[in-house]
This record gives structure tokens, C-alpha cells and sequence, in this order.
């Protein structure tokens, strides 16, 4: 094919020299010959680009990313069609449900943690008389005590690799505090927030496809994404939806059994707690089952922890897999433990900050130095994102000016947030052919809509999955963007959408009222 191309290319090349030198006098081509080998070789390069979909790596092609995928893209289409022809479609604005992007949907952010960000990133403010009218007491000692901690007190500046000594003493006493047992700062990476941390851990731990790694289905498609460009495999266990999506031993076990009997290296176990997509809290039993089944079966457990704040039930709570382990007298010889943290979740939405962490427990020391060479090849997170992510793990207390105001901000998120998610869901339950199980944390709700085979053949014959397809149709009806189910993973044969909790709560009643309007008009054209 190639020297196809080549020859085409040549003999482009020697048509194009013969006409010019009959048309043009013979000085011009002697005179600047390199115009026509440039020009020959434009043509030569368009008939053969240097990069084509077909050259790229073929790790690339595999990872897919369904939060931003096609449904979104046609959105952002739809949302630029609506701003140059205003009335072009039968919505106003687009509403983003697709993604827990919390300030993005109007969700302010929290005053305190934004002070200490102002004085910060600006230390000028620290020395003028009016700061002390503008900002609380307690930002700015705390702003003094973070400057004190970073070296010449250049927020600008590099940091150690790993993240500001001081911010990460600060992070592990808030670990501490939350757990009970101690946590060293030296286990702490500071990164982007939390995916360049899980994606530094799938490069770590997958060497070719023969390396697997247990991820919950449905998952957040971070998971799936990096294994795909680490090269790994994909293990799958199925989350239960009929009993408020349980994580089964029994299914961990079943599905670890059948991937070694292909031959596959399981290394790790991948554990979302809160789950997203499916909002599930996990009871502390269930959490000391999952570490007897990492420690029997030298598995890295990576907890997926950035929900912890975000939890909506009263009979539940969040502990950490590292808590757990501790309590079952496990330490840093018996199992390896990595919890992943970031600012973007909980109630304080800070996506576009990218901060977060990871705490590593139960590496040896050769481990974690290349654990520490690999964090250093980009040189340190953002310093924006380290300072957040430790007053996230260190907020205001009793005592201080800004707690209570800190704690109403707070309470009034999380409390709306719950409503938000009671609302959404007892909506989907009233419709038809629509099953929904109850958000007890996290930012979203994962409905299971049971469509009628009209529709599933609608969706087969433009080359959709039917999920897919009622997404786009509710897209193009509302304005409404949530992510179909196949993109997280589902038990085959079924059908599902997430969609958050984080429209503001004069929105709710319109997003309901559309989506119940669009989802009745649906069923009425397909029903069989």
C-alpha cells in the first residue's frame, strides 16, 4: 500500500514538473527549483500523512472515556447552536448531568478554603492593615502557617515530588484524626487530583496483558481507561443491583478464579467507596471480607475513597479500607493498602483546583523508591491543588472564626445534595420501566431502564447500544446530558444511565418534569 502511494506520489511529482515547464519560461524552473520540490512534496505528504488513526498506538484506540464521550460532544454542538440561533431547539440551555463537576452547576465553594487560597497565592495581602476586615483570623494564621512550610514561600515554585513536607504532615494528622491510627507522611503523594494517581499505579503494577487487575461493574470508566493504556486486562466483578448494588465475595472469587485459569497475573483490586456510579455505601463488615480476601490473596487493594464526605443515609458511615485493615490487626507487613483522595468530590467540589493524594501503605522500601521515581518524572502537582487538598484533611475546628460559618456552608451542601438525590430517585421509580436504587452517597444515581425490543432494534439499526441511543434521544429532546450505562459496564442484557445529583435545587423540579414528559413520549413510540 505504501509503495502504492509512493509511486502515485511520483508520478504526481513528474506531471506536475512537466506542465509547469511547459507553461512557465525555462529561468523559472532553474532559478527556484525548490518551489517545486516543496510544493511535490505537500502533495507527497497528503497522499501519505505521517500519523493516521491507523498509526497511532493501539493502546490509545482501546481506552474510551464515556463521561466525556460522544453524548457530550453532540451536547456541546447542541449548546453552540443555542448561543448563535437562539430558539433553534425545543430547550433553552443545556444541562449538564453528566459529569461531578459540583461548581460548574453552581455549587459555590467553601469561603475559608478560598481565603487561604487568596493570601496564598497573593502573601502581598498578608502584610496590609485591611486584610484583617477582609478576611477571617483564622485564614490568615492559617495562610501564615502554609507559607511557613513551603520553601522561600514560592507557591510558584517546584515542590518536592512527592508534595510540601509541612502540607503533608498536615494531611496525615487529618488522616489520623479521621481513622484512629496513625499515617506517616512519607505514604502521602500529592497529585492532580486523583486520577494521575491511579493512572502512576496502573503503570506500576501492569508489566503486559497478562497483568490483571478486579474492577467493580459497573466502574467509574477512569479504571477501565488506564488499564487499557497501561496495557492490562480488564477483570471484571459484578456489583449486585438487586441488593442496592452488594460487592459479593463470592463473586470475587469466582471472577479471580476464571481469570487465572487464562493465565492472568491478578494484582490488584479496585474498590469505589462510595461507589460511582452506583452511590452504594459499603457496610464495615463488608469492607473486613474484602481485606481478608486481599491479604489470602496478595492482592494491592486500591481504594477509591473521594466520596467520603459525600454520604446521604443515616445508618451508614465511611470508613476507610486502611482503618479497617488496622482494626483487623493488619500493618504494614501483611497487606498492601493505596487510598486515593481528591478535592474535586465531598462538598467541596474543587475540580478545576486538581488536588488530591494517595496514601501508600505496605510497599517495601525498593517499591516505593520507584514508586517515588515515577511520581518525580513530572516533577510535583500544582501547588493550588497540595494547599486545598490539605485543608480539605484540615478544616476549621471549634474555636476558630470561620467554623461556624464553615460548618453551615458545609451542612447546607451536603444537605441539599441529599434532597437533590431523594427527589431524583423517587422520580425514576415513578416512571415506567424504570428502576432505581437509592444514592446512599456519592454524586450520582445509576437507573436501570427496561426498554421495549422496538427500541433496542431502533438503536441496533443506526449501530447504537439502546442506552445510548435513549440518551441521545433525551439530549435532543431536553437538553438534558446524562452518561449511558455501557460506558461504566453493566450486567449484559441490561440497560442503564447515570445521571447526578447536582443540578441546584430550583432546577430539580424542571429537570423531572422534562425527563418524565420525554421519557413517556419515548415509551409511547416503541412500545412493542
Amino acid at each position: 500500500m505504501r509503495r502504492f502511494v509512493a509511486e502515485k506520489a511520483k508520478r504526481a511529482l513528474s506531471s506536475y514538473l512537466l506542465s509547469s515547464s511547459r507553461s512557465l519560461p525555462s529561468p523559472s524552473l532553474t532559478s527556484s527549483p525548490l518551489k517545486f520540490y516543496s510544493t511535490a512534496a505537500a502533495m507527497a505528504s497528503k497522499l501519505n500523512p505521517p500519523v493516521t488513526v491507523d498509526t497511532l498506538n493501539p493502546k490509545v484506540l482501546k481506552c474510551e472515556y464515556a463521561v466525556r464521550g460522544e453524548i457530550v460532544t453532540h451536547a456541546q454542538r447542541l449548546q453552540e447552536e443555542l448561543q448563535t440561533q437562539p430558539g433553534s431547539h425545543p430547550f433553552d440551555e443545556i444541562l449538564y448531568c453528566n459529569i461531578g463537576n459540583p461548581q460548574s452547576l453552581a455549587q459555590q465553594p467553601i469561603t475559608f478554603f478560598r481565603e487561604v487560597l487568596a493570601l496564598t497565592d497573593h502573601p502581598a495581602l498578608l502584610d496590609k492593615s485591611e486584610s484583617a476586615a477582609l478576611f477571617s483570623s483564622d485564614s490568615i494564621e492559617r495562610a501564615w502557617q502554609i507559607l511557613d512550610v513551603i520553601p522561600g514561600r514560592a507557591t510558584g515554585a517546584y515542590s518536592h515530588s512527592q508534595g510540601v513536607k509541612g502540607l503533608r504532615d498536615a494531611i496525615a494528622a487529618g488522616i489520623a484524626a479521621r481513622d484512629g491510627f496513625p499515617s506517616n507522611p512519607d505514604d502521602i503523594f500529592l497529585t492532580d487530583g486523583a486520577s494521575p494517581a491511579v493512572h502512576m499505579m496502573m503503570q506500576l503494577l501492569i508489566r503486559t496483558e497478562n497483568d490483571g487487575i478486579l474492577c467493580p461493574i459497573p466502574q467509574y470508566p477512569l479504571y477501565s481507561a488506564s488499564i487499557a493504556l497501561h496495557g492490562g486486562s480488564l477483570v471484571p466483578y459484578y456489583l449486585d443491583e438487586g441488593s442496592g448494588w452488594g460487592l459479593e465475595i463470592s463473586e470475587l472469587k469466582k471472577q479471580l478464579e476464571e481469570a487465572r485459569s487464562k493465565g492472568i497475573t491478578v494484582r490488584a483490586l479496585v474498590v469505589i467507596n462510595p461507589g460511582n456510579p452506583t452511590g452504594q455505601v459499603l457496610a464495615e463488615e463488608n469492607q473486613r471480607q474484602i481485606v481478608e480476601f486481599c491479604k489470602k490473596e496478595g492482592l494491592v487493594l486500591l481504594a477509591d475513597e473521594v466520596y467520603q464526605e459525600n454520604i446521604y443515609v443515616d445508618d451508614k458511615s465511611f470508613n476507610s479500607f486502611k482503618k479497617i485493615a488496622r482494626s483487623m490487626g493488619y500493618g504494614e507487613d501483611d497487606l498492601a493498602v493505596v487510598s486515593f483522595q481528591s478535592v474535586s468530590k465531598g462538598y467541596y467540589g474543587e475540580c478545576g483546583k486538581r488536588g488530591g493524594y494517595m496514601e501508600i501503605t505496605g510497599f517495601s522500601a525498593d517499591v516505593r523508591e520507584q514508586i517515588y521515581k515515577v511520581a518525580s518524572v513530572n516533577l510535583c502537582s500544582n501547588i493550588s491543588g497540595q494547599i486545598l487538598a490539605s485543608l480539605v484533611m484540615n478544616p476549621p475546628k471549634v474555636g476558630d472564626e470561620s467554623y461556624e460559618s464553615y460548618m453551615a456552608e458545609k451542612d447546607g451542601i451536603l444537605q441539599s445534595l441529599a434532597w437533590r438525590a431523594q427527589a431524583l430517585e423517587e422520580a425514576f421509580n415513578s416512571m415506567e420501566g424504570v428502576t432505581c436504587n437509592k444514592a446512599e452517597g456519592a454524586m450520582y444515581l445509576f437507573p436501570r431502564i427496561h426498554l421495549p425490543q422496538k427500541a433496542i432494534d431502533a438503536a441496533k439499526a443506526v449501530n447504537k447500544a439502546p442506552d445510548a441511543f435513549y440518551a441521545q434521544r433525551l439530549l435532543e429532546a431536553t437538553g438534558i446530558v446524562v452518561v449511558p450505562g455501557s460506558g461504566f459496564g453493566q450486567v449484559p442484557g441490561t440497560w442503564h444511565f447515570r445521571c447526578t445529583i447536582l443540578p441546584q435545587e430550583d432546577k430539580i423540579p424542571g429537570i423531572i418534569s422534562h425527563f418524565k414528559a420525554f421519557h413517556e413520549s419515548f415509551m409511547s413510540e416503541y412500545r412493542d
